[in-house]
């Protein structure tokens, strides 16, 4: 029953910021935005569904580790405090506001791009608290190679140099 109810949380989040990332994105291109490199963007919402789905069917009935679950409510304050920090500007997609500064408050003083790192330590973390430590595995050198590809494309487009290394 515990990990039913971590899953549908986990799940009514998901689709929550799908919901704030469409009306965030429309917002945007209402203003002149436009977006960059959408060509691997259904890839990663791909590996994002099949990652869950594939949650859905292995983790039922498994026990959760306490401490991994404490980590994974740790990485949510984190994404909070990422989208606390982006506002309006948070999208799923890479939009770019022209003659719009990049974010440097919240957690963007100190890394480039941490909602990646918080994705990424979702998508190793809420399996590895099922004790699915090969699923953990497979899935994050997934989102590796996603993220190789979408830091590169954002960073083209908001025009971020190779010198800054992103988090």
């Amino acid at each position: 029953m515990e990990t039913l109810l971590i899953l549908g949380l986990v799940t009514a989040q998901r689709l929550g910021e799908l919901a704030l990332s469409n009306r965030n994105t429309a917002r945007l291109l209402a203003r002149g935005a436009r977006e960059a490199a959408p060509g691997h963007y259904r890839y990663m919402v791909m590996l994002h569904a099949l990652w869950l789905a594939g949650l859905w069917w292995l983790a039922p009935g498994r026990p959760v580790n306490p401490w991994l679950l404490a980590v994974y409510v740790l990485l949510q304050g984190l994404r909070v405090w990422v989208l606390a920090a982006l506002g309006g500007r948070w999208t799923t997609r890479i939009i770019v506001l022209p003659r719009a500064p990049l974010v440097r408050r919240g957690p963007y003083r100190f890394l480039t791009h941490p909602n990646y790192v918080v994705v990424a330590g979702e998508i190793a973390v809420l399996p590895l608290m099922f004790g699915l430590d090969g699923y953990a595995v497979a899935f994050s050198l997934l989102n590796a190679l996603v993220l190789y590809i979408r830091i590169r494309a954002e960073n083209a487009a908001l025009g971020i140099g190779a010198h800054r290394v992103p988090g």
